[in-house]
C-alpha cells in the first residue's frame, strides 16, 4: 500500500508539474500574441502618414481633372456664346440697316 501512496504522490507531482509547464506555456503564447499583435498596430499606425498622402494626392488629382473639365465646358460655353453674339450681331447690324433704309425710302 505504501508504493501505490508513492506512486500516486509521484504521479500528483507530475501532474502538477505538467499543469504549471501548460500554465506557463499558455502565458508565453498570450504574451507573444500579445506582442506580435502590439507590433502590427505599430506598423499599421506607421503606415497611415503615406495612406493619407496617398489619399490627399488622388483627391486632388480627382479635383484638378473636375476644374480642367469645368474650364473646357466654360471655354466651350463661352466659345458657343461668343459665335451666337456675333451672329445676332450681323442679324441686328442688318435689321438696323433695313429699317434706315425704310425711313428713308418712305420718308
Amino acid at each position: 500500500m505504501e508504493d501505490t501512496l508513492k506512486r500516486l504522490l509521484i504521479v500528483e507531482t507530475e501532474a502538477e508539474q505538467l499543469v504549471a509547464k501548460s500554465k506557463l506555456e499558455k502565458e508565453q503564447i498570450v504574451q507573444q500574441a500579445l506582442s506580435e499583435v502590439h507590433q502590427e498596430e505599430q506598423q499599421f499606425k506607421a503606415k497611415i502618414p503615406n495612406i493619407y498622402s496617398e489619399f490627399m494626392q488622388k483627391a486632388e488629382e480627382r479635383a484638378a481633372q473636375s476644374i480642367a473639365e469645368l474650364n473646357k465646358r466654360y471655354e466651350e460655353r463661352k466659345s458657343c456664346l461668343h459665335e451666337l453674339a456675333d451672329d445676332n450681331q450681323q442679324k441686328a447690324l442688318e435689321a438696323a440697316v433695313q429699317v434706315i433704309t425704310q425711313v428713308k425710302i418712305d420718308g
